[in-house]
């Protein structure tokens, strides 16, 4: 964390400023649900191509691994910690409710299934990485870099759209960021409600209030190094509730008859919504692979990404079989509400996970901050002038997730619209994109098996996108007139 300053758009931000720099260094790491990204300036990608020719060749003797200069590189095991937390945080929660909707051998075959199509596409995003680091002779690139470079050394007439591409994958990034920090607002204040509902009783609406001034404030802190502490803590309370989770869940489980096998074909995509939204870790995956001291320990059946995803696929499929299994149809969209709640121990998983959750809200933050905050200093002069409107974006950007939380209170349906909207399109829609375009000029295999694939894929993600957006939108309107 004290090495790391994420950031986002340096390419816009240098546009905004009327700046060009070179490449920066990649991200290190990534904090849990986070998606960061680190984006070279688009003139010193386009500079290793001259020409249309020059830019669609790939120099197969480049190894962008040997390139990287890495003051503090990370190990496999390093790694792999940072893998988990990218990928397990308040989904995991809400995967007893996504088995609801799906019923519990669908709900079991399709988390697998999904966690297998996922880690596909991170496999496709890290070997189009590779071949484009090669082509534009890079050490490393970023999501929304792969993007621009994907279309940049693509067809001829798809070049035009590369500076599209890079925005549409960083508007996706903003907006799942955000979703996230909706999420979050929304988790906590539930948590904190389904403990005072013991003592006395008020809405959501004002927990969410209370809970506002303390956000805005710590949200002003602007290093990342001073929020090291505050994730460690963090970490090691979310760890701690999830284990005490586990220990509710296991005892005294009923038969499995006494929930529904399958699901009616109605709230399926809203299984999809919550199952991506859950899975999407896919941010963080180039950093981690940009940053390993021996980066082809990543890849392989036994390497790194895989065996994180297996981890994380199990941890899923379990707390979302056993937590449907044990809590029925009265499963909530946290496993934390479902707790007993006159119990001592039960009530302090749920403050445990809404400080924790809480806390992390600032780590979920600071990426949506950095992509506008650059283009939002550009348009002042003086310093003071600058630091002011940070400030005020700051405030704006928490207020704002405080009010989307407030307008939208069912945690479930709120869990599910970003899953469908931003986690399908970064997870699913833009990884097969990108692979179709990188090896136009190289080739898709025998019998364009690659092709075929990218597109099944494709079309698994747009009917998830489209439909799970339909539902969740559906349902989010139906608690809404009631």
């Amino acid at each position: 964390m004290t090495e790391r300053q994420p950031l986002l758009l340096q390419s816009d931000a240098s546009d905004y400023e009327g700046s060009r720099g070179s490449a920066a260094r990649p991200v290190r790491s990534s904090p849990p649900d986070n998606t960061l990204v680190n984006v070279h300036s688009e003139d010193s990608l386009a500079a290793s191509g001259s020409g249309d020719e020059e830019i669609g060749s790939t120099d197969k003797s480049y190894n962008p691994t040997h390139h990287r200069d890495l003051e503090h590189p990370t190990s496999n095991f390093d790694t792999l910690v940072h893998l988990l937390k990218g990928n397990i945080g308040t989904g995991i929660l809400a995967m007893p409710d996504a088995f609801k909707n799906a019923g519990l051998y669908v709900g079991l075959f399709g988390t697998m299934i999904m966690g297998a199509i996922c880690t596909h596409c991170m496999h496709m995003l890290v070997n189009c990485s590779h071949e484009l680091c090669r082509r534009f002779q890079q050490p490393s690139l970023d999501f929304s870099e792969v993007a621009y470079c994907s279309f940049e050394s693509g067809p001829l007439g798809l070049r035009r759209y590369s500076m599209l591409a890079r925005r549409i994958v960083t508007t996706f990034l903003f907006i799942t960021q955000i979703g996230f920090c909706c999420v979050y607002f929304l988790f906590v204040a539930l948590n904190i409600k389904d403990v005072m509902d013991h003592y006395y009783k008020m809405p959501v609406q004002i927990y969410l209030l209370i809970m506002l001034g303390p956000m805005i404030l710590l949200n002003l802190v602007r290093n990342l190094k001073y929020l090291t502490p505050v994730s460690l803590v963090a970490a090691l309370l979310t760890v701690a509730g999830l284990a005490i989770t586990f220990s509710y869940m296991l005892v005294e489980l009923p038969d499995v008859h006494t929930v529904k096998p399958v699901a009616t074909w109605a709230t399926l995509p809203l299984y999809f919504g919550t199952a991506i939204y859950a899975f999407e870790g896919i941010g963080v995956v180039l950093p981690l692979e940009n940053n390993m001291r021996t980066p082809e320990d990543f890849g392989g059946t036994t390497g790194v990404l895989n065996t994180g995803m297996v981890i994380v696929a199990c941890l899923y499929t379990a707390v979302g079989f056993f937590g449907y299994l044990k809590y029925g149809e009265h499963v909530e969209g946290s496993i934390t509400l479902n707790l007993p709640q006159g119990d001592t121990l039960s009530q302090l998983v749920r403050i445990s996970m809404a400080v924790a959750i809480f806390l992390s809200y600032t780590l979920q933050f600071y990426v949506p901050v950095n992509i506008v905050e650059p283009f939002v200093r550009s348009h002042f002069d003086t310093t003071r002038a600058k630091d002011l409107s940070a400030t005020v974006l700051r405030v704006v950007l928490v207020t704002f997730t405080f009010l989307l939380a407030t307008c939208i209170p069912n945690l479930g349906s709120i869990i599910s619209l970003v899953g469908a909207v931003s986690s399908s399109a970064l997870a699913l829609i833009a990884p097969p994109i990108i692979e179709v375009i990188t090896f136009y000029n190289v080739g898709y295999g025998r019998f364009n098996w690659m092709l075929w694939k990218d597109v099944l894929i494709l079309i698994f993600g747009l009917c998830g996108f489209v439909f799970g957006t339909w539902a969740s939108l559906a349902q989010i309107l139906n608690d809404t007139t009631h």
